[in-house]
């Protein structure tokens, strides 16, 4: 597989404050990868730096050929990135089926493959985006990423607040995502253990530096060392 992203010596953060420091990460097209760590440790801000919404400062970062510091937030979905962040950012206002095809560029992911994946967003497709439920609206901004057919999908802990049952449908979702669609994911979850069986690399950040960088189900099987990075939010 080609590289698709590579990150050395990256340092951002947002303002003056550095969160940041000496990133390295190689991931290939297809690859996935759990993206670990206590709250407050640089997760979410690396992949706010990939899309933009952090600070740059310094180091590489190349993503399927390109200086990604050189290019601009709003051309940075065109170049192939998707991203579901936590806030879900869907449009309240729209329907469903609009949600999905406001965004939508041709390729592999459309509208009856989102709704094969998805048949809950189906059944709602008329449905204004603040009338789903949380579990809905995970669902349809997952769709609406996957509608503008990344090459790299980031995932910024998107079980974060739901019913067991809606994890357990989205847990099953990620797997087919991971292992069948070709596409590269980063996966961010507080539940290590949830997510490593469904990844093939981890990264663990610890105050914004990287602790563990490897195989996922190596970190999987060393319980003593998983818990000692991340504690409670291990399990």
């Amino acid at each position: 597989m080609a590289e698709l992203l590579h990150l050395e010596k990256l340092w951002a953060g947002y303002g003056e404050a550095v969160v940041l420091e000496d990133i390295a990460l190689t991931l290939n097209e297809g690859d996935s990868l759990s993206l670990l760590g206590r709250n407050g440790m640089g997760k979410t801000t690396l992949l706010s730096t990939l899309m933009g919404a952090a600070s740059y400062r310094s180091g590489t970062m190349r993503f399927a050929g390109q200086d990604l510091s050189q290019v601009a937030p709003h051309a940075r979905a065109h170049l192939g990135l998707g991203w579901v962040p936590q806030e879900r950012d869907i449009f309240p206002s729209l329907s469903v089926e609009e949600n999905l095809t406001v965004v939508a560029t041709k390729g592999h992911w459309d509208l009856q493959k989102i709704y094969a994946m998805f048949p809950r967003l189906q059944e709602r497709r008329a449905n204004m985006g603040n009338q789903l439920s949380g579990g809905e609206q995970q669902m349809l901004a997952i769709g609406r990423a996957l509608m503008l057919n990344p090459k790299l999908l980031l995932l910024d802990e998107p079980l974060e607040g739901l019913a067991p049952l809606i994890v357990q449908e989205l847990l099953s979702i990620i797997q087919q995502l991971t292992e069948e669609s070709g596409m590269a994911v980063i996966l961010v979850e507080q539940h290590a253990r949830q997510i490593l069986p469904l990844t093939r690399q981890a990264l663990v950040l610890e105050r914004g530096k990287s602790v563990y960088q490897g195989a996922a189900q190596i970190l999987l099987d060393d319980g003593a060392l998983l818990d000692g990075w991340l504690g409670v939010a291990a399990h």
